[in-house]
């Protein structure tokens, strides 16, 4: 005896189709509320210098001066609007670390998908990988740097894809190599098609939840090596306004005014959080995920 299954009628396909929608409106309203405060934080951080009310190299108020009406967020060391410095000081670490994490993230792209495509060169990538991981961040950060004519911005941002590129490459190899022994990867490379073809249209279209999730951490490790740098001025120098540099600054006053300390320690703690919340919003949601570690 046999049972056949009743088919749906058209009203409910509509509506399946309905709650289908509605499940998919959240899962993007859900996406979109995790991703905001990571947009609005960097819009602030961009904007803030044209934000700023009073010049950040003047000073207003007494050194460490409590909040008032002249400066909401108190005076610095030098007496400078807290508020102001803050405002101007978060620019240049956004777009630093942006900048570190889609090259480190763009780097290990490439060099993991030819590694995983040619085993041969991957265990050399992987080898030179292992060695250049042993190196600590800060002796790396500060070698770098000091060695770096006039140091700077740029030298702790190079200093910082350096030191970002072998992990990131041994993750982004780990993923590609299930998806570089599929059989239409090597149908693909059976045919005739380059190299180059392989990497851009096969492989990497499939990393797209990995290398989301490495942007996300990149940027993370890019903030707290560029704080980190700043707060040891191998980075930016005084006067200039940055938030890790503002905590360096004024940590012997933090007990006169702990503002001047904890606004920008507090941002660059969300600042952190939030955009690697946002790109793990981001990443594309499928019936079977791969775990990688990162």
């Amino acid at each position: 005896m046999t049972t056949a299954f009743p088919h749906r009628s058209p009203d409910q396909r509509e509506l399946h189709g309905a709650l289908d929608q509605i499940a998919s409106g959240r899962s993007r309203r859900r996406r979109a509320l995790r991703a905001a405060p990571a947009l609005a934080l960097v819009l602030l951080a961009l904007a803030g210098p044209l934000l700023a009310p009073h010049p950040i190299d003047r000073p207003l108020v007494a050194p460490f001066a409590a909040p008032d009406a002249t400066a909401m967020l108190g005076g610095d060391l030098l007496g400078r609007d807290v508020l102001s410095r803050f405002l101007a000081g978060g620019g240049p670490l956004v777009l630093n670390a942006l900048a570190i994490a889609a090259l480190v993230t763009a780097a290990a792209a490439l060099l993991g998908v030819l590694a995983a495509l040619r085993p041969g060169l991957g265990r050399w990538v992987e080898r030179t990988a292992d060695l250049a991981i042993l190196v600590p961040a800060v002796l790396g950060i500060m070698l770098i740097a000091l060695a770096w004519q006039d140091g700077g911005r740029l030298a702790v941002a190079a200093a910082a894809i350096v030191l970002g590129i072998p992990y990131a490459t041994r993750v982004v190899a780990a993923a590609a190599t299930p998806v570089a022994t599929a059989g239409y990867i090597e149908t693909a490379a059976a045919s005739g098609e380059r190299l180059w073809y392989l990497i851009v249209r096969e492989v990497l279209p499939n990393l797209r939840a990995t290398l989301l999730a490495l942007f996300g951490l990149r940027f993370v490790e890019a903030v707290y090596v560029v704080s980190v740098a700043a707060f040891l001025q191998l980075g930016p120098q005084p006067p200039t306004a940055d938030w890790a540099l503002m905590i360096r600054e004024n940590s012997p006053g933090i007990m006169l005014n702990p503002l001047a300390v904890a606004a920008p320690a507090l941002a660059i703690g969300v600042l952190a959080l939030s955009v690697n919340l946002a790109a793990d919003a981001l990443i594309p949601r499928t019936g079977t995920t791969t775990e990688v570690p990162l």
